[in-house]
């Protein structure tokens, strides 16, 4: 096995690890830090296998702007944890039942995938075709994911707001009006003329 393998499962390891604990974590301030190693090991992997400009989007993206997004739901929300079980076995049995399933069907797609042996071909893309590329035949799609992201970040705010005791809504106020009849200047001066 070369040192690039070693690398790839070792850092495809952390990566399953982190996923599974912040899947797992009832504290959602921790499950968030551990979505953020598994992105980084994640960035690690796309470097390794030769893609530094996706590896630098994963850093950039989801580990830096997503994941900020996310805490900011976390603490606006601020959900207590209840005290019934993490996983209720209504919850835990298709879980199960699904993850062997695909376990079986990687498997089978493993053994049976001709080829299985043949080294990949490197190919690579300068950030600047990557981008034309992108922004040529998807930006349709991108600014679609951008009006997303406002809409989820407009209801996290309207969320974490709501129903808290001390936040106003935004309710103009109401200028005092002078007493008739009396002089605005006087009350100004905290007298009265008779």
């Amino acid at each position: 096995m070369t040192l690039y393998g070693i690398f790839f499962y070792l850092i495809s390891a952390v990566v399953i690890a982190a996923t599974a604990v912040a899947v797992t974590r009832e504290n959602l301030l921790h499950a968030v830090v551990y979505l953020i190693i598994s992105f980084f090991g994640t960035a690690m992997l796309f470097y390794l296998f030769g893609a530094p400009l996706l590896a630098a989007l994963e850093v950039i993206i989801y580990a830096g702007a997503i994941m900020v997004l996310f805490l900011f739901v976390v603490m606006m929300i601020s959900s207590r944890p209840s005290g019934e079980a993490l996983f209720p076995p209504r919850q835990f049995l298709p879980a199960v039942f699904f993850c062997l399933l695909y376990l079986l069907v990687a498997a089978a797609m493993a053994v049976q995938t001709p080829g299985l042996n043949a080294p990949l071909q490197t190919l690579t893309a300068s950030p600047r075709l990557f981008a034309t590329y992108v922004f040529k035949y998807h930006w349709f799609s991108i600014e679609v994911i951008s009006m997303l992201l406002l809409v989820a970040a407009i209801g996290a705010l309207n969320l974490g707001t709501a129903g808290r005791p001390g936040v106003k809504k935004d309710v103009p106020e109401q200028p005092e009006k002078p007493p008739t009849g009396s002089n605005p200047g006087a009350q100004v001066s905290g007298r009265t003329e008779d």
